[in-house]
């Protein structure tokens, strides 16, 4: 791909209304090696009560290692439109919560993640990532600011 249909990719994908096809292809450019995995999607009582009134479903559409670091591909439904712009902090607590072992005790390091607004004009693309350390029993701490998010918010508008 030359550097002219690079930037027609990134506009196709980041300017139009999510398109999970499109979003997948991105991701799949920007990583080389994803590895795709069937569908897992939570919704329901799968959601933590917390979520339950912003999230309307989460969906791992695949993951991505380096042998050092795990990063899980994410879509997430969100029930409201304004939970699009003004709820980022529960977004980040979300995936928080998601990357801290939701997922049968395993931790992750970060997620590539879309936020759908209903209408699917608009969307947030973000990259959340965990910092860890370990205390002196070898056990993993989560640090004071446990997870860093780059988001933006991207679509028709």
């Amino acid at each position: 791909m030359d550097k002219h249909q690079a930037q027609d990719f990134i506009k196709k994908t980041f300017e139009q209304p999510f398109d999970k096809v499109r979003f997948t292809s991105f991701i799949k450019n920007l990583l080389k090696r994803i590895e795709e995995t069937p569908a897992t999607v939570y919704r329901g009582n799968l959601i933590p009560d917390a979520y339950e009134q912003y999230i309307s479903s989460l969906e791992r559409i695949g993951k991505y290692s380096d042998g050092e670091h795990k990063v899980d591909i994410l879509i997430i439904k969100l029930k409201k439109e304004t939970s699009l712009e003004r709820a980022r902090t529960m977004q980040r607590n979300f995936i928080a919560w998601y990357l801290n072992g939701s997922r049968g005790g395993v931790l992750k390091d970060a997620a590539l993640a879309a936020f759908i607004a209903p209408d699917e004009t608009d969307w947030r693309f973000s990259l959340v990532k965990m910092d860890y350390r370990f205390d002196e029993k070898g056990k993993v701490k989560e640090e004071f600011t446990p997870a860093r998010r780059w988001s933006f918010l991207v679509g028709v508008n």
